[in-house]
């Protein structure tokens, strides 16, 4: 086995994390809340990576998200585990959230704010042609197969395991801070950015910080307090502490 398909891996789970890390910083904190707001020179990077790395249009994950606080776990909810079923939403969650995400009402609705600009027009809107150069990417860095297996298992943790865990399991079982229907789960937290202190977000989700006690970790607040530091972020609230 050659060096660089042993570092397909590897490389699968750094693309992951840093998908992860834009997904939660950028779409999730950022446009889909407004608890940040992204320097113009950081928001096409961000965008960018996203095409690159998942080929999500922002509006369209941003609907989904916020359809989904707007019916939490009640009929509306695009991937409910409660209405649906914990294992549809573990093994489905693609599907549900690629329904939701193509049907115009809900783009309507719960992303009026987010019209497409000249990058999205031009370019940002062909999701396919970002995942396929950064395939591309990859095959040159790494070899063809090598490149062809990690971007492959870099889709399966993001789209399959990482996604449905969150969606999932965040609604399902875990621990409660907060008096809603979401869970936390500390030790996903670490590989979701955060994402897994869902029962934290749900309780205040204008909040650019998902931890609330020093038992929990947030890795996507390390990145933002950075990006702060460097000009890149400014935080519209301040974040929800319990100090226990």
């Amino acid at each position: 086995m050659t060096l660089a398909m042993l570092c397909a891996p590897v490389v699968s789970v750094v693309l992951t994390q840093v998908a992860v890390l834009a997904t939660s910083i950028y779409l999730h904190r950022a446009l889909a809340h407004r608890a940040l707001v992204v320097h113009p020179a950081a928001d096409t990077l961000f965008r960018i990576v996203l095409w690159l790395t998942t080929g999500q249009q922002r509006q369209q994950w941003v609907a989904v998200h916020r359809k989904h606080h707007a019916f939490t776990d009640r009929m509306g909810d695009p991937h409910s585990p409660r209405l649906l079923g914990v294992w549809r939403v573990l093994l489905l969650n693609a599907y549900y959230y690629a329904r939701e995400a193509r049907d115009p009402e809900t783009l309507r609705v719960f992303a009026r704010d987010l019209p497409h600009d000249r990058l999205d027009r031009l370019v940002l809107r062909h999701g396919w042609l970002g995942l396929g150069l950064g395939i591309t990417g990859l095959c040159l860095a790494l070899g063809v197969w090598a490149g062809l297996v990690a971007a492959a298992l870099h889709a399966i943790l993001y789209v399959c395991v990482l996604a449905p865990l969150i969606n999932g399991v965040g609604h399902w079982r875990g621990s409660q801070n907060f008096d809603n229907t979401a869970y936390n789960s500390r030790i996903l937290a670490w590989l979701t950015a955060g994402e897994s202190l869902h029962n934290n977000h749900h309780a205040h989700a204008s909040s650019p910080k998902f931890s609330v006690r020093r038992s929990e970790f947030d890795p996507s607040w390390v990145m933002i307090r950075a990006l702060k530091a460097l000009g890149l972020v400014t935080l519209v609230r301040p974040p929800v502490h319990l100090h226990t």
